[in-house]
């Protein structure tokens, strides 16, 4: 019983507070909407206003915007399979396993995005030819896999992080249990650190939101290729401000719930540890 009781223990999580918290954040994005409405329809003249232009333009913006949402979820689901066991290998008991995924998880950690991104839209060909069968490969399931590289290192760290953070009685309690390495992490650690890899992951979901906007940069129409295209199909600068800050609330309506969700979570698993 001694041994269960060491093995049931958490440790303590440390505080963490984040900018978002701050409940005014909503109301000044909304305020610089406005403001930007203002400004535009004051520069309109006689021709159709910021108020028009995001009523004829804001459904095809909207629907560029659920593709970046379904991009970052493709990502993320991506980038996590292949970073959970990344991770698992990181704490590897053999130097040779445990050398080769710290070295992959550095290189795509810092790696900028972008470059990864170009890197796998241009040298991966247009479709694969495996046993006389050909498979498409379409840009935007490259775009994904050039987001997931990024995402699946970070993916790693969290994971490695959140199973060496289990206090060390622990393993050794599980050693004097008969339990085995993969049995130990597995029956034991595990579902301790899925609690503790929660909020990262969850950070780590919304940075991958906002950044699938870089698709846009190799020719994947999303919400800012769309709303760059409304621009210059009106010809009026003015309308670049309300336009752009309409695609920018719509991120924020989806990110912030997330930022204030991993507050809550953090708070909770505080509480209970």
């Amino acid at each position: 019983m001694t041994h269960l009781s060491v093995l049931c223990k958490p440790r303590r999580l440390p505080a963490i507070r984040a900018p978002l918290a701050w409940p005014g954040l909503p109301v000044g994005v909304a305020l610089a909407f406005v403001a930007s409405v203002a400004w535009a329809q004051a520069g309109a003249a006689v021709r159709p206003g910021p108020i028009e232009a995001i009523l004829r333009w804001g459904p095809l913006i909207f629907g560029g915007f659920l593709f970046n949402v379904l991009t970052s979820v493709l990502s993320m689901t991506v980038g996590t399979a292949l970073g959970a066991p990344l991770g698992l290998l990181l704490i590897a008991p053999g130097r040779l396993p445990r050398g080769i995924s710290w070295a992959v998880t550095q290189f795509f950690r810092n790696a900028p995005w972008l470059v990864l991104l170009f890197y796998v839209m241009f040298l991966l060909p247009f479709e694969l030819h495996v046993g006389g069968v050909t498979i498409p490969l379409p840009d935007w399931a490259k775009a994904v896999l050039g987001l997931s590289l990024p995402v699946a290192a970070n993916v790693a760290e969290i994971v490695r992080g959140a199973l060496q953070s289990i206090p060390e009685p622990q393993w050794s309690a599980a050693a004097g249990l008969a339990f085995g390495r993969l049995q130990t992490i597995r029956l034991i650690i595990l579902p301790q650190a899925i609690r503790r890899m929660l909020p990262p992951w969850m950070n780590l979901y919304a940075i991958l939101t906002m950044a699938t906007t870089l698709i846009s940069i190799v020719g994947i129409q999303d919400g800012l290729t769309i709303t760059r295209a409304a621009i210059s199909s009106d010809a009026r600068p003015e309308m670049m401000l309300p336009l752009y800050l309409f695609l920018l609330l719509l991120f924020f309506v989806y990110c912030y719930p997330i930022a204030r969700a991993t507050l809550a979570l953090e708070r909770r698993l505080l509480v209970r540890g």
